[in-house]
């Protein structure tokens, strides 16, 4: 019944060792079914390299399980308040990438420093601030995707227009049109935070990548009049 969505999301998955995004168990990508109102992620602390399609669980927006036999992820209510909050978005990854996580530790946004970042968004990558104890101590998953959601609203950030986030002392998620460019996004995040982070170890001091060449790098690709890549 849900075969093609947990197809889409086995692959999405099996994308993050590949890519070297997680260790071990680390980490989960959900897909979503709009027209069913469903997602599809990964069960909860299954290696990938047993991972089968069929192991993919089903949930429904308020993170119940509508169809599979293993336990979800346990960032379930988090995937699902996020869809159920933006409804534009097809696909969630969640890692604890190296380079991204430091960012998260030290509870920094990635400031923007090259063309590589504004390729992909004008905007610094936002780091959420921790949880209070009351959301630690409450409905903990739930309230991590509540974070998420609170940190574009105070920092009136589009999620279209940037497509991932850190969370303080946790780490990063990402989200896109499908599972597949969620994971790309993961990808490219850990890069970005990775050159940041190399950036300030050989000048402490750099100053943000001017606006007019940001704007340049965003809009070639993103813009009304974009050029980059081949069209439609």
């Amino acid at each position: 019944m849900y075969t093609t969505l947990q197809d889409e999301c086995y692959e999405a998955n099996m994308q993050l060792p590949k890519l070297g995004l997680v260790l071990f168990t680390f980490g989960n990508v959900s897909a979503v079914d709009r027209g069913r109102g469903v997602f599809a992620i990964k069960p909860s602390g299954v290696p990938y390299a047993l991972l089968k399609p069929s192991d993919m669980v089903i949930c429904d927006y308020e993170a119940r399980v509508v169809a599979g036999t293993l336990r979800p992820s346990s960032d379930t209510k988090t995937h699902a308040l996020l869809y159920k909050t933006w409804s534009d978005i097809g696909g969630i990854t969640h890692t604890h990438s190296t380079y991204a996580v430091a960012w998260a530790q030290a509870g920094l946004d990635i400031p923007l420093f090259g063309t590589t970042h504004a390729d992909h968004t004008h905007h610094d990558i936002p780091c959420a601030p921790v949880l209070t104890d009351a959301m630690i101590q409450g409905d903990y998953e739930h309230e991590t995707g509540n974070q998420i959601i609170n940190a574009f609203r105070d920092k009136s950030l589009s999620h279209k227009e940037v497509e991932m986030v850190l969370l303080q002392n946790h780490g990063p998620f990402t989200w896109g049109d499908t599972a597949e460019k969620s994971v790309y996004n993961a990808a490219v995040l850990e890069e970005i935070a990775r050159m940041a982070h190399l950036t300030l170890q050989l000048n402490a001091d750099t100053q943000r990548l001017k606006d007019t060449l940001c704007q340049k790098h965003y809009q070639r690709k993103h813009g009304t009049d974009a050029y980059y890549g081949q069209g439609c």
